[in-house]
């Protein structure tokens, strides 16, 4: 026994931990270290029993007290049950089908008694469709209409499933509980297991004259239409839940959901980032190099900007307040950057080339008779340039 790790260590919490902590440590190195997930590595094999024999004495308020009064002591030489499984602990003595039950329900598909009956009532499972919209109708919202296939209860047998005249029978399998518990020798003893009881499937009924026109599932399939309001803002690949539109339950439970996925088509023109659109406008170049009013396309029409004289290529400019609408609240919404790209002629006359040299003589690129000189030459070209660009 001066060889044992304390139990503590072992699941490595704090000796105060409570009921909570002592389980989530446990399940974690479970997890990790369980043979079958570790099949042939004895060291796992050696830390899953240390951990469990841990877990198994601390989650024992009885053994727990023994454990902090005498230490591992307290399970030696009959204590606790010496010889039964290994290092003096002895498994057959716990109730090994709880502990693994209740840590391992959902990890190795036993089940404790803890878990809920299958038979009670449960929600119906969700169904998926998608909708195509726009990017302006996903900016400012809109209205679509699905058809889908919905399950409605049968109007013949009234969700029952048995034929009219009939009633679905207790399972004689699970006696209406829709569970089974049966016991299978393991490395650590005798160990209780549950599962859904393979006759009723869960359901804890048994229908003997089926309905002929549900066939015995208590339901009917027929195509609906289904209005989806699409909220201002939504994002491409988000999903609108319509509640209560999905599978019907069973025993009672509610309808799941409707999960509408979005699919926004891409725009020639704008780029969304968040709640921020993007895009580009060309500028002449006299407009570039001489200001001026621009016409710039944005999600609410064309809008008029004022460029600035002498504004070079790929300047950003910001258009507040006409990006996307925050999901959230309509009113508020981002900002649309533009990025005014200058456009470079290519098809010039003579006297637009002319003007052009002339232009580029004057602002200093060219060999020039005096600054006075040149500033009268860039005046006078501004004007022609202009007139010549802009035609």
């Amino acid at each position: 026994m001066a060889d044992k790790r304390d139990y503590y260590e072992v699941l490595g919490v704090d000796k105060s931990a409570d009921d909570a902590t002592l389980k989530r440590a446990y399940r974690k190195l479970a997890k990790k270290y369980h043979p079958d997930v570790n099949p042939g590595d004895k060291e796992a094999e050696a830390k899953f029993k240390e951990a469990t024999e841990a877990y198994t004495i601390l989650s024992d308020p009885d053994k727990r007290r023994q454990y902090d009064q005498f230490g591992h002591a307290a399970f030696e030489n009959g204590g606790g049950g010496a010889g039964g499984g290994f290092g003096g602990f002895d498994f057959n003595g716990a109730d090994m089908g709880d502990i693994f039950g209740d840590i391992f329900g959902d990890l190795f598909g036993g089940g404790g008694r803890s878990r809920r009956a299958n038979n009670g009532p449960m929600k119906g499972a969700n169904l998926r469709a998608r909708v195509n919209i726009t990017f302006e109708e996903a900016v400012f919202g809109c209205e679509k209409e699905l058809e889908i296939v919905l399950k409605d209860e049968c109007t013949t047998c009234h969700g029952t499933g048995a034929k009219p005249g009939t009633s679905p029978v207790t399972c004689p399998k699970c006696n209406g509980e829709g569970q089974v518990v049966f016991t299978q020798q393991s490395m650590f003893g005798m160990v209780r297991n549950v599962q859904t009881c393979p006759d009723c499937h869960g359901t804890g009924k048994i229908i003997k004259d089926k309905c002929t026109a549900c066939r015995g599932t208590g339901y009917t399939s027929s195509r609906k239409k289904i209005q989806v309001s699409v909220p201002a803002g939504i994002d491409n690949g988000q999903s609108i839940r319509i509640r209560e539109k999905g599978e019907p339950g069973t025993n009672g439970g509610p309808r799941g959901d409707l999960l509408v996925e979005v699919n926004v088509a891409r725009h020639p023109i704008f780029q969304r980032q968040d709640m921020n659109i993007f895009s580009t406008a060309p500028l002449t170049y006299a407009q570039a190099a001489l200001g001026g009013t621009v016409r710039i396309n944005t999600v609410d029409g064309e809008v008029e900007y004022e460029v600035k004289p002498g504004t070079q290529t790929d300047t950003r400019i910001r258009l507040k307040g006409k990006g996307v609408p925050s999901l959230r609240n309509k009113n508020v919404r981002g900002d649309h950057y533009v990025t005014l790209v200058v456009q470079v002629p290519t098809n010039l006359n003579e006297e637009a080339k002319e003007a052009l040299r002339k232009f580029d003589e004057a602002c200093g690129n060219r060999p020039k008779e005096t600054a006075d000189g040149s500033e009268k030459k860039k005046k006078s070209f501004m004007d022609k340039l202009k007139e010549t660009f802009e035609d």
